[in-house]
């Protein structure tokens, strides 16, 4: 008996690793990554790092599309509880590649469910993403919302939630979803808005405002993620369903800008017009959420930054 966490060695997997590490589980945790090069495999490792020091956690390298490796897998550890976060992350890139995009997040998730269904897995939770709304402006934005994707990586992420939902209707095997609004945070991604700036001020980069700064973004700190998401394991899963996660408390991009330059060195700052793909704003309800979670409380989002912050500066090597 064991719980399989893939994406293990991204943003989400490698928190919520972290997050079970800190609950003393006695459960064996397996994590598999297949490490691809999207963004510095720096950061990777030194995630993975980490994950190897947890008691009971185990890493494999390998990719979901490799079915007969994956195979091994769930019949050596039976898997009860499976949390999919492997996937090809980022919008733009989908629109120059769309391959890989289909390869890992249709694909390889089809393996993943499919495996878990043939195993009798009790609990199976993938990451979706607010993407799947695509610029639906009926904010707040509900689970129930109509759906209108507008970049490859949205599509992906909705066929996702189409696939589960038809393992449901077809032979009952429930699973949740998990609707995740631009989650930020400590080891956060590299391509992602608010590590992206710290690293144009402490490691030289470039940084671009798009929407000359217009955007709005529901952002959700990766604490506030991880809790949410031990509080939902906990939770029976009774059909097949989805949730938006999300703290319902959207900010500009601007107001981060001039957050940071409070606490942190000026840089100047390019900004340019709307881009392919963008949509104006995120802005998630939260109220089913809290309603099974109990959890009404989010960090507030400066003092997320400031421990992002602090965070980033005293690893801004691994994001040279």
């Amino acid at each position: 008996m064991a719980i399989l966490v893939t994406g293990a060695a991204g943003f989400i997997g490698y928190s919520f690793c972290e997050k079970l590490a800190k609950i003393n589980l006695k459960t064996k945790v397996i994590c598999i990554d297949n490490i691809n090069n999207y963004y510095s495999i720096k950061i990777k490792k030194a995630r993975l790092k980490k994950i190897k020091n947890f008691s009971n956690f185990k890493f494999f390298k390998i990719d979901l599309n490799n079915i007969i490796k994956l195979k091994k897998l769930f019949s050596k550890y039976k898997f009860t509880e499976v949390y999919n976060f492997a996937a090809q992350a980022g919008v733009r890139y989908s629109e120059t590649n769309p391959l890989a995009y289909t390869k890992s997040n249709i694909e390889g998730f089809i393996n993943l469910i499919s495996l878990s269904k043939e195993n009798n897995t009790k609990k199976f939770f993938y990451a979706s993403s607010s993407s799947v709304y695509g610029d639906n402006r009926n904010y707040p934005l509900k689970e129930s919302e109509i759906l209108f994707p507008k970049n490859f990586y949205g599509m992906t992420k909705k066929l996702n939630e189409d696939f589960s939902k038809m393992y449901y209707e077809n032979y009952k095997f429930k699973s949740v979803g998990l609707r995740f609004f631009t989650v930020f945070g400590e080891w956060g991604r590299p391509d992602m808005f608010m590590i992206k700036y710290l690293n144009a001020v402490y490691n030289s980069k470039k940084f671009y405002l798009n929407n000359y700064g217009k955007h709005v973004r529901d952002f959700t700190y990766i604490e506030d993620v991880t809790d949410i998401l031990l509080k939902l394991r906990n939770k029976k899963i009774v059909k097949n369903d989805i949730y938006n996660i999300c703290s319902n408390n959207p900010v500009g991009l601007i107001k981060i800008i001039n957050y940071f330059q409070k606490i942190s060195p000026k840089i100047k700052v390019k900004k340019r017009g709307f881009q392919k793909s963008d949509v104006y704003k995120t802005h998630g309800c939260n109220k089913k959420l809290i309603t099974i979670t109990k959890r009404k409380k989010f960090t507030n989002v400066f003092l997320a930054m400031k421990k992002t912050h602090d965070w980033f500066f005293k690893y801004r090597h691994l994001y040279r």
